[in-house]
């Protein structure tokens, strides 16, 4: 029977060394046409480069404990084979590569069958730098908040205006249908992320992807389970600016003094995007908004460079529209190719996404889930459903959201609402019970001003809460890093 658990026999593959860092072994691993395997396969960027490597005429499977649309659908519509669960023999015969996603634990069995195997391991990123990035120049957008916005924004401009870029982003863009495309332009656009690549790649993603054009929009501490300190996120952004080349371009929001702290390790020029500084190499002047978006003057090198109408809404938007507008610029985009392009972007799911309207209440997901990302879409909500009560529902999942470390945090980012909901910690079980965020703590401060919160013993209770409480003309703004337990779709059942 497959091991249906993420242990077994200890991986043999060391945390760094030549087998996973040959970069010629990598090159070889990766020339066509190759079988590989990817473990797990379910992820928001691990899924995407299954369909890339796909598309291009590999074999590929790949194992995961659980898959959930939309990613389980796209691996269906691809006929990409997906076993569930670890077990040796799910890493087929005659594989000439396994891909490891940073979810996969030390003990993983298929990755330690790779190794034993003699089959080449990489992690996600040296396979996308190995197979997707030789011969293009690279465009990442990394950040705290905004990266997946900011780089699908990126991606679509250049795609609007006729570049054939490709991509590689960690959320689904309206427009197509999904994040991921080969392109024959020579720009490939990445979301970059902080995070470690593998258990044995130890590194942030994004230096992997060596980027020539970088967009660094924010820093803050995040993923308190790899970052032991804000300083050491703030050091290891301040080692992606500085393998941009000369010729290349770091593009920064120098509104985030952490931002500014990290320049002067750049090699490359500096463009600044900035709200607050009109002499900024980009910024936004007579900003207008309202439900159907932000309308703006783009004043680039001090001087206005027209007006632009951009469909999304908040504060963290119009800075999230601002990267991907410095980037495309200094792509080569015109100033009028980007103002036709710009109010044709849908957006990405799971960013204030309407998921339905059911008795007049509108149910809404969202990705935020970091205590500024929950201020910023709930201020976006505000401007999107003006004069209508908002509902924040919070799901602490990440291992950020379940940190005490944040408690004051959320209770201020969760102010501007009218009523809040939070659900029981989705991992309190790896969080020693000192470590853990107290719901009551977060509630109480957030009913000071008189209004309803509610700290529920478990998902089931949510529908039977807003069910008597909600009425017609309510918004519920959803926000979770994970499926909040398929709560959008069942309030929209129940209510």
């Amino acid at each position: 029977m497959p091991n249906p658990s993420n242990s077994g026999r200890p991986a043999e593959i060391p945390e760094s060394g030549a087998f996973a860092g040959d970069s010629r072994l990598l090159r070889r691993a990766m020339a066509e046409p190759k079988t590989i395997h990817l473990v797990p396969i379910g992820g928001t960027a691990m899924t995407p480069l299954a369909a890339l490597l796909a598309e291009e005429g590999h074999r590929v499977s790949g194992s995961a404990l659980d898959l959930y649309p939309p990613m389980s659908t796209l691996l269906d519509s691809l006929q990409i084979p997906v076993a569930r669960g670890f077990a040796p023999e799910h890493v087929p015969a005659g594989c000439d590569c396994v891909v490891v996603g940073n979810a996969a634990l030390r003990d993983n069995v298929e990755a330690a069958e790779a190794r034993r195997r003699e089959i080449p391991v990489l992690s996600m990123p040296q396979a996308i730098r190995e197979h997707l990035l030789p011969g293009k120049t690279s465009a990442v957008v990394t950040g705290t908040h905004g990266k997946t916005t900011t780089s699908a924004l990126t991606a679509w401009l250049l795609l609007d205006s006729g570049r054939d870029p490709g991509f590689l982003i960690g959320g689904e863009m309206q427009n197509l249908g999904r994040g991921y495309r080969r392109g024959n332009g020579p720009v490939f656009v990445l979301e970059g992320d902080e995070y470690n690549a593998a258990f044995f790649d130890r590194g942030p993603k994004f230096l992997h992807y060596e980027p020539r054009h970088l967009f660094v929009g924010n820093i803050e501490y995040d993923h308190a389970d790899l970052f032991p300190d804000l300083a050491s996120v703030v050091q290891a952004f301040r080692e992606v600016v500085a393998i941009v080349p000369p010729e290349g371009t770091v593009v920064a929001n120098v509104d985030d003094e952490r931002v500014c702290g990290i320049l002067p390790a750049a090699r490359a020029r500096v463009v600044r995007v900035s709200l607050s500084e009109p002499d900024a190499d980009f910024s936004a002047s007579d900003v207008e908004s309202d439900p159907e978006g932000t309308r703006f003057r783009l004043r680039e090198s001090g001087r206005d460079a027209g007006e632009l109408a951009s469909p999304l809404v908040g504060t963290h938007n119009l800075r999230n529209a601002l990267g991907a507008i410095a980037l495309a610029r200094g792509l080569g985009l015109s100033v009028e190719e980007i103002a036709r392009a710009l109010p044709r972007f849908a957006g990405v799911r799971r960013r204030l996404e309407v998921k339905g309207e059911k008795n007049g209440i509108v149910v809404v997901d969202d990705f935020a889930h970091h205590p500024t990302a929950v201020a910023g879409t709930i201020a976006a909500a505000r401007t999107r459903w003006p004069g209508r009560r908002i509902w924040a529902l919070f799901e602490p999942r990440s291992n950020t959201a379940g940190r005490k470390l944040f408690e004051e945090d959320y209770g201020d980012a969760f102010s501007a609402a009218d009523a809040l909901v939070i659900d029981p910690i989705f991992h309190a079980k790896r969080l020693k019970p000192e470590e853990r965020i107290e719901r009551r703590a977060v509630l109480d401060r957030f009913t000071t001003n008189g209004k309803p919160a509610y700290a529920p013993e478990s998902l089931d209770e949510i529908p039977g809460i807003l069910r008597r409480e909600a009425r017609a003309g309510d918004v519920l703004l959803l926000m979770s890093s994970g499926a909040f337990g398929g709560l959008p779709e069942t309030l929209l059942g129940e209510l």
